[in-house]
């Protein structure tokens, strides 16, 4: 007898694959079939897939076939997210922040809701002025303190209220910013794996060596939350069709100020405050100078990007 199961995976480890079905919530465990281990079509932690069940063979679960997705990350290798939560510190490790302006960029042109979460709030001061900036650019922001518990309570709700229905989101951000502590702090039936800070070098160890995903709740129409291995970059397929054209609006609070330049063709990248809205708007304090530099320097690195680089 065969028989078809539609679910998600949540765990892919060695070839082998946890599949969370939809209609009961239990999981199978199973291998995916031929062709879709090839790294074109390889499966991958997140996807919407097919589980085929032929009782007649002793190995006769696999997956069958992958739903489309709606977006694609390579490393670390997930798929379908909805929400990302761009996690980094106030300090220890001081943050990088044209790393975090790329993600969310990348985040905004994959149609990736991007939430931004400061850690460590209680170490140092500088908090208050990350949480500015990215408030001031439009989007949500937590500040939080796994230590204190500073902002826990906040993001929790946010995250019972956002993340169910089946939508998904992930932790992104660099080792040692407190990923896996906080999520921890928020859930601890996952008791996720963490580790101390190297106090030489200010840099995390790699806690998590695997991509999974975790229902938030028992019944069949939760969300799912993926604790993700550390990275300081995070790269979505085809990321070649990301290009100048695309930059601009990726930068949502930037989208007011569109044709308000005074030559068309005004690249925001050197012009100054009597040319470019952008420079202007940053000299008045409307937009975060920070994030105009990011952007200037994303579309410095689109401008030389070399087709064989694509």
């Amino acid at each position: 007898m065969i028989t078809e199961k539609n679910g998600k995976v949540v765990k892919g480890l060695g070839g082998l694959f946890d599949v969370r079905i939809f209609d009961t919530g239990e999981v199978i465990s199973c291998r995916a079939k031929g062709n879709l281990k090839r790294d074109e079509d390889k499966v991958l932690v997140g996807d919407n897939v097919t589980v085929t069940i032929d009782d007649s063979t002793p190995d006769g679960i696999v997956i069958s076939a992958v739903k489309e997705r709606s977006c694609a990350l390579i490393r670390p290798p997930m798929a379908n997210l909805d929400y990302l939560f761009i996690v980094f510190a106030a300090a220890k490790p001081s943050p990088v922040i044209e790393t975090v302006d790329k993600l969310i960029s990348i985040a905004e042109h994959c149609g990736i809701e991007p939430v931004v979460v400061i850690t460590k709030s209680d170490i140092g001061d500088g908090a208050e002025e990350y949480e500015g900036i990215y408030r001031l650019a439009g989007l949500d922001v937590f500040v939080t303190s796994s230590e204190s518990g500073e902002g826990t309570e906040a993001l929790s709700r946010y995250i019972e209220e956002k993340i169910k229905d089946g939508k998904t989101a992930a932790f992104a951000g660099a080792s040692g910013v407190g990923k896996s502590t906080l999520m921890n702090k928020l859930f601890p039936n996952l008791s996720l794996k963490t580790a101390e800070i190297s106090r030489k070098i200010e840099r995390g160890r790699h806690t998590t060596r695997h991509v999974e995903i975790f229902p938030l709740g028992d019944g069949t129409d939760c969300g799912y939350l993926a604790d993700t291995p550390g990275f300081s970059l995070i790269d979505f397929a085809r990321f070649d069709f990301y290009s100048l054209d695309d930059l601009f609006s990726t930068f949502r609070e930037f989208r007011g100020y569109i044709g308000k330049c005074r030559y068309g063709d005004c690249s925001h990248t050197g012009e100054g405050i009597s040319e470019c809205a952008l420079a202007r708007a940053a000299a008045e304090g409307e937009i975060a100078a920070s994030r105009l530099e990011s952007y200037r320097s994303i579309y410095a690195v689109l401008k030389n990007k070399k087709e064989y680089d694509k």
